[in-house]
């Protein structure tokens, strides 16, 4: 469900609102939501940072529930503000643009949270705000928690067995990002999720097991796909300095995403590359890591 964007001049003087939602949704929240969904307060795992906010919304009807995050933007900057008020259907919020991302990767095949419902309200006089509702993954768990506890949970052998074929199915889903020139640009281990369940089991099959979150910021780029390409794989390995994750699961993981390529000498120069952008994200968390140690100890 989408709402009219109006024209130029009800966009100016009154605002207007673009809604979209699943059909589910009024159930949760009411008839007149969008009239109090930006000052509605939601203080669970509550997170704000600059202009936007986050925040874990668990909604009751009757015997059944519904969990959100709901990610609110109140400041967004003045070139987004003109391009919508002049061509609303640009979709120019992040709210709009994951909703977007989200739409298009459920289309393709990508395993995705599920956008219970975003929006933006544009005007009036400049104005723009936006927020999306993306369901929780209820009992999963991000990559970075579930692969340590694996390693508890299951006997080495059949950890083993696991995480290949839990890498199996992450370079499927890289790939299917990759060669259609889409790049996430937050490819960390963190936004990987599994069942916490699948924790303490070796899964038939990893299909439909596996979820991407967070993709605001994903983005096509035919003409420096390569750039990006780096940038994917570099966060993945830097990332993947967690218990449980060892030098071969990263060369199984190498061997599967380039296969036979991988023997080329642009492949193995993308490789250095690789490295050295993963080497420059650790050097940066540990500066950052120092600068706040001395924000702690200085009086």
């Amino acid at each position: 469900m989408a709402s009219n964007a109006g024209t130029f001049w009800q966009r100016l003087f009154c605002g207007v609102r673009r809604l979209r939602h699943q059909p589910y949704w009024p159930e949760f929240v009411g008839t007149n939501w969008d009239e109090h969904i930006m000052q509605a307060t939601v203080t669970d795992r509550f997170h704000a940072k600059q202009g936007r906010t986050i925040a874990r919304w668990t909604l009751d009807k009757g015997d059944r529930q519904l969990v959100v995050y709901l990610k609110r933007h109140y400041q967004l900057p003045w070139r987004h503000r003109l391009m919508a008020l002049l061509w609303p259907e640009g979709n120019w919020s992040p709210a709009m643009q994951e909703w977007q991302h989200l739409e298009w990767a459920r289309a393709v095949g990508l395993p995705v949270p599920t956008a219970a419902a975003g929006g933006e309200f544009i005007g009036p006089w400049g104005r723009f705000r936006s927020f999306i509702a993306v369901e929780e993954l209820t009992g999963m768990l991000a990559l970075h928690e579930a692969v340590p506890l694996a390693a508890q949970r299951l006997d080495p052998v059949t950890f083993r067995r696991w995480k290949r074929g839990l890498i199996c199915h992450m370079v499927a889903l890289a790939r299917c990002l990759h060669e259609r020139r889409w790049f996430h640009k937050d490819f960390y281990l963190c936004h990987f999720y599994v069942a916490e369940e699948d924790t303490g089991r070796l899964p038939d099959a990893w299909n439909n097991r596996l979820r991407l979150i967070d993709l605001h910021r994903l983005a096509q780029h035919r003409w420096t796909g390569l750039w990006w390409q780096i940038k994917d794989l570099a966060q993945l390995l830097y990332s993947s300095d967690v218990p449980g994750v060892e030098v071969r699961d990263r060369l199984w993981f190498w061997h599967l995403y380039f296969g036979t390529a991988r023997r080329r000498r642009s492949i193995r120069w993308l490789r250095r590359i690789i490295l050295l952008q993963a080497w420059n994200y650790q050097r940066r968390h540990e500066r950052r890591l120092r600068r706040q140690r001395r924000n702690r100890e200085s009086p």
